[in-house]
């Protein structure tokens, strides 16, 4: 009868990361703190979201980034609070933002771990209440510890993640990751300060009937895509576009659906960026039993050429790529 007054609230994200510590490649304990330490940054980030009304954080800062994108306050805030994190964690010794435009090295001389990441994506959004995201990628560096971080570090195929994963900040906060043995999701409860494990061993639908694609580009669209777009409607497939990246895909991960940003007269390498969100979301897409591709190559096996490179991205229910790739 006790038992039932007081019901279990679940595993929390430590717990979780301490039970699978022993799944990692080096498992030393350092991949373990650096994912705290990403979602210690992640509750930060949560309250600022949820007080950005009340505190006259929204709007525009009034600079551009590397990308020539207008940079929202809370882009600069969510850049400066992961930096915080990661680099009083230790355990990172570099970092690539879609904010600077440079590598970022934190001088952490026994870090093993680079970070690429997008702190805030969609943060325009914010304004009207939709929902907004973090990504990040996670590789172990290639050159000796303690010596200068260097291209090569951070210049690494997506197949060679440790880890990623994204923060989604909507109606709840998630935290969804992988290590490369599967996705996990983890939902923030504020009255404890802590994320429990939701969504366990996730795992996308084979097939759906979802497609993402800003419709406003439709006539700058290759003729096969817009062939493509015309087979979604004769089928009646719903058409759902937020126009925040983690969004969008984390609807699709949990229902089934594509994602496309594709090569456009205005982006003819598309938008999006390689290293800090195509590279995070096929990894976590792969590992859920999707795919993601670029429209001729699979994601994960591009090499990178430069910090901030665009591609073209496609990636969802691994039935629907197939389609949209013939």
């Amino acid at each position: 009868m006790q038992t039932k007054l007081a019901t279990s609230v679940g595993i929390t994200l430590d717990r979780f990361i301490k039970k699978k510590q022993n799944d990692f490649a080096f498992a030393s304990g350092e991949l373990s703190q650096l994912l705290r330490d990403i979602a210690l940054a992640g509750k930060i980030i949560h309250r600022e979201v949820n007080r950005a009304g009340l505190l006259n954080i929204g709007g525009a800062y009034g600079t551009e980034n590397i990308q020539g994108e207008e940079q929202q306050k809370l882009d600069v805030i969510a850049n400066i609070r992961f930096i915080r994190a990661l680099k009083n964690g230790g355990e990172v010794c570099a970092i690539v933002s879609e904010e600077d435009d440079e590598i970022l090295d934190l001088n952490n001389k026994d870090g093993r771990y680079i970070v690429s990441m997008d702190p805030l994506d969609g943060s325009s959004n914010i304004d009207v209440n939709v929902s907004i995201g973090t990504i990040f990628s996670i590789f172990r560096r290639v050159s000796p510890v303690g010596s200068k971080v260097t291209n090569e570090d951070v210049l690494q195929k997506g197949s060679e993640q440790v880890a990623a994963g994204y923060l989604l900040y909507g109606s709840s906060t998630m935290l969804v990751y992988t290590t490369g043995r599967g996705v996990n999701g983890f939902t923030y409860d504020p009255s404890l300060g802590e994320f429990f494990l939701s969504h366990a061993d996730m795992r996308i639908p084979e097939d759906g009937k979802i497609y993402s694609i800003n419709e406003g580009s439709y006539r700058s669209l290759q003729p096969k895509v817009q062939q493509y777009i015309e087979s979604c409607k004769d089928k009646k497939y719903t058409a759902r576009y937020i126009g925040s990246l983690v969004a969008d895909f984390h609807r699709n991960l949990l229902k089934g659906g594509i994602y496309i940003y594709p090569s456009t007269e205005k982006a003819p390498d598309g938008k999006l960026r390689l290293n800090y969100e195509c590279n995070a979301l096929a990894m976590i897409c792969e590992q859920a039993g999707g795919l993601a591709t670029d429209g001729e190559k699979r994601i994960l096996d591009i090499q990178p050429e430069s910090l901030h490179q665009r591609v073209p991205f496609y990636t969802g229910s691994k039935k629907m790529v197939e389609e949209a790739m013939k």
